[in-house]
């Protein structure tokens, strides 16, 4: 009924300001006799005569020109709102909101929205660090950025980044005085870093592989932290070993000799971050960009 009734609505402001059926008819692409049917069906809802009708021209009454007053600038409003948004499918604007991890914003996700925003002043976007599991639709998000392993099975799923490893990594003083762990078991002997996961809000089960075989290894430590950051900040002064992604400043630091690495023959490549939203359909022209940046970057 409501549907009906702003159709109506529609129909008796042109025939105001057409101040004629046949003109509203012909602006509406319609037959007069739908016209009239709508204004008549406006005029028996409310119980109140609308338009004065003679042989020659047709004029608002008094109740019509309360309603008109009403009318014009809501109409209006919506009409300007409507052209706002189709004017968004030519120029890219709004808002999008991204969950993910730290790891993935700093080194993937934020070079390509520093460049988005650039080239697009009117896209606002949202970048949410959290490493759990964040549930995009009941939250909200426009999508999350997560590794390859993590995704949900319902989700449409973009590939943005390279293959990752896991480095086992500890202070060249630490080692000083200790036999270096030649397998994954060797890892009892030794302290290590603990990460606490903000998935499950368990330990991380230190993962391994070699030759086709999987093994994870519990480790123990006096010290545990749930940033791999910090981890990593604490293998370098020395607390014990850390099992960390592989990325440019751990690599870094090996080269320099601030950490040593160990066990790298266990820690085989893996599927690299994702970017995962719910629907391929409908998506908005400012997602669009920022989802055809992060495949551009990816190759």
């Amino acid at each position: 009924m409501f549907r009906t009734e702003l159709g109506d609505l529609s129909v008796f402001l042109v025939v105001s300001e057409e101040r004629s059926f046949t003109r509203a008819a012909v602006r509406l692409g319609t037959s007069q006799s739908a016209v009239s049917l709508a204004v008549r069906r406006l005029e028996e809802h409310l119980g109140l005569k609308l338009l004065a009708r003679t042989t020659r021209s047709v004029s608002p009454t008094e109740a019509g020109e309360q309603l008109l007053a009403t009318l014009k600038p809501s109409l209006g409003d919506i009409r300007d709102r409507l052209a706002s948004l189709t004017r968004l499918r030519a120029r890219p604007a709004g808002l999008v909101r991204i969950t993910t991890s730290r790891h993935a914003a700093e080194t993937l996700l934020w070079p390509a929205v520093d460049a988005v925003m650039a080239r697009y002043p009117d896209i606002e976007v949202e970048i949410s660090i959290d490493g759990a599991l964040t549930n995009i639709v009941a939250d909200r998000f426009d999508a999350g950025v997560r590794l390859g392993e993590s995704l949900e099975k319902d989700m449409v799923a973009v590939r943005i980044g390279p293959d990752l490893r896991m480095a086992v990594v500890c202070a060249p003083a630490y080692l000083e005085g200790r036999e270096p762990p030649r397998g994954p078991r060797d890892l009892e002997a030794h302290r290590c870093i603990n990460l606490r996961m903000a998935t499950r809000g368990n330990l991380y089960a230190w993962e391994f592989e070699k030759d086709g075989r999987a093994l994870n290894v519990r480790v123990e430590g006096a010290l545990i932290v749930n940033d791999a950051g910090i981890a990593v900040r604490a293998a370098k002064a020395g607390h014990g070993l850390a099992c960390v992604l592989e990325d440019e400043g751990v690599l870094r630091d090996i080269e320099a000799g601030n950490l040593v690495r160990v066990l790298e023959d266990w820690c085989p490549p893996f599927a690299g971050h994702h970017l995962y939203y719910p629907d391929r359909r409908n998506l908005s022209p400012a997602f669009r960009e920022v989802l055809d940046e992060l495949r551009l970057r990816a190759g």
